[in-house]
């Protein structure tokens, strides 16, 4: 990874006219800004189909993609749809926050009728795409059961047959489902041709995708039912023990993520193909995958199923260099990011230095006790990406104002930030200076947003993913004021600006 930048933005903060970010003008108008900014990455949050509580880490697939994103501009002029169909929905009043309540009513009422247009027309296509992509059977079957049983989990579904997959059940309900299994598949041939598109044209421009894989898939998720023995259940296919992190300084009950564990055992023992099929789909999506809690490769803090709190988990070991150098060997054009933050232990610490992949620097992290760390600059490396904060931190300006006033004072003097000079540029320009060869800062850093414009807070249930950019936010004066701060700190190259030919100018003489 050679010295650069880049730009945390979700898809879904992008606007639209239909209350979520989309593959639409506004992708294409951003990437441009990227562009015109001199950054070389776009860094999106996982693109997977959201479930219960709206996470894009709380997936039902960890190969499918999020209908939500599909463009309706781009249906309405491939004529799957008119646009007096898609304007007649309610998709929420409030362009600053995405109403998911709203959109999971009107977004799939409209794909219905996409698909009784364009189905048939595409029938080809959606077979070749059928083809070279298996996992969409089991996740359409999926999609199409928990329709037919009213959306529970599907450890929740009455038929104990389907719940536990058996061959004999699935192709009874493959059958009595065609149609609705025809409309999951369908949505995700016009979410990865319209993704596929947008990629390129981001890819055509220099710019490169950082994508967010998380370590875990979701217990109600297509992943788990249909391939449970590469995970930590009972005979019922019931979990035994679920992901967490054990108690800490800021949680005394440690944080419960209800995740199934992995079977490391099973997976090992066919060879982690699991795992290079779940790579090979990232990797076809992103330029560069960002692996969340990369300690899990190492060890991971398994708690009982049935406890309320993380207190009386264990830590278990992890594959280790087993899968990690797999990995590396078996997808040698796809670079990596291994989210390693916390209290690294030595075995974590050798692990990443083993992987040789880039661990994460948060600037945020680096003044809140006035002590030093190793998230300060001056302590980098250059094998590291250097973050002002992530989709769940506070923005800067956010930070500043709900810190400490011992903090605040530290970080000016430490970072030399004038009066003058605003604070989220302070940063961003400290980030900038770093010998982290990628450095990352989320837009609304960039913008100077403070409270109420942060993408997640943990622990917390709601009001979460919803932010979103406005119209007119972006302007060629924010980005050539970042371009310029990014050239300084040699992290693009200069734009050469095209010269006007003496022909021209001849002429315009002989005109006058």
């Amino acid at each position: 990874m050679k010295r650069s930048s880049g730009i945390l933005l979700p898809i879904s903060s992008l606007p639209s006219a239909y209350g979520i970010g989309t593959f639409g003008k506004a992708a294409y108008d951003f990437a441009d800004f990227l562009k015109k900014a001199g950054q070389k990455y776009w860094q999106v949050l996982p693109l997977g189909p959201t479930s219960y509580g709206d996470s894009p880490y709380q997936s039902f697939s960890t190969f499918a993609g999020n209908p939500y994103f599909i463009d309706l501009d781009m249906l309405i002029d491939e004529g799957l749809l008119t646009r007096d169909e898609v304007e007649k929905e309610n998709w929420g009043t409030n362009p600053r926050y995405v109403d998911y309540g709203q959109i999971y009513i009107s977004r799939f009422k409209i794909l219905e009728k996409a698909k009784s247009r364009g189905y048939k027309k595409n029938l080809d296509e959606i077979e070749k795409f059928r083809q070279a992509n298996p996992w969409v059977e089991n996740y359409a079957l999926f999609m199409s059961l928990k329709k037919h049983f009213g959306q529970v989990s599907w450890q929740e579904w009455p038929d104990k047959e389907i719940r536990m997959h058996k061959k004999s059940a699935v192709e009874k309900y493959t059958k009595e489902l065609s149609e609705d299994i025809e409309f999951f598949v369908y949505i995700q041939y016009l979410f990865f041709e319209q993704w596929t598109k947008l990629k390129s044209y981001i890819n055509g421009l220099g710019i490169e995708v950082i994508g967010d894989l998380p370590i875990y898939v979701a217990l109600d998720s297509c992943d788990v039912w249909s391939e449970p023995h590469f995970f930590s259940l009972d005979e019922d296919n019931y979990p035994v023990e679920v992901a967490g992190v054990p108690p800490d300084y800021f949680s005394a009950d440690g944080q419960l993520w209800g995740n199934p564990c992995y079977d490391w055992k099973a997976i090992k023992n066919d060879d982690y193909k699991w795992w290079l099929r779940r790579i090979d789909g990232a990797a076809k999506l992103y330029d560069v995958i960002r692996i969340d809690h990369f300690r899990g490769f190492d060890e991971y803090w398994a708690v009982p199923a049935k406890d309320d709190t993380a207190k009386n988990g264990t830590w278990k070991k992890g594959p280790g260099m087993d899968l990690v150098g797999l990995l590396a060997k078996e997808f040698p054009k796809t670079e990596f990011i291994a989210e390693d933050l916390g209290e690294p232990s030595p075995t974590v610490v050798k692990l990443l230095e083993d992987s040789k992949w880039p661990g994460m620097k948060v600037l945020e992290f680096a003044f809140d006790s006035g002590e030093p760390n190793n998230y300060q600059p001056h302590s980098y490396n250059n094998n590291c990406v250097c973050y002002t904060g992530t989709h769940d931190n506070a923005t800067i300006m956010e930070w500043y104002f709900d810190a400490k006033k011992r903090d605040r004072k530290y970080a000016r003097k430490y970072m030399g930030i004038a009066k003058c000079e605003p604070f989220n540029w302070g940063m961003i320009r400290t980030g900038m200076g770093s010998v982290a060869n990628l450095f990352v800062a989320q837009l609304q850093d960039y913008l100077g947003l403070g409270k109420y414009h942060r993408i997640n807070i943990p622990g917390t249930k709601e009001g979460n993913w919803q932010w979103r950019m406005l119209d007119g936010e972006l302007s060629d004066k924010l980005a050539k004021k970042i371009y310029k701060m990014t050239l300084m700190y040699d992290r693009t190259k200069k734009i050469e600006k095209p010269k006007k030919s003496k022909k021209k100018k001849n002429n315009l003489k002989e005109e006058k």
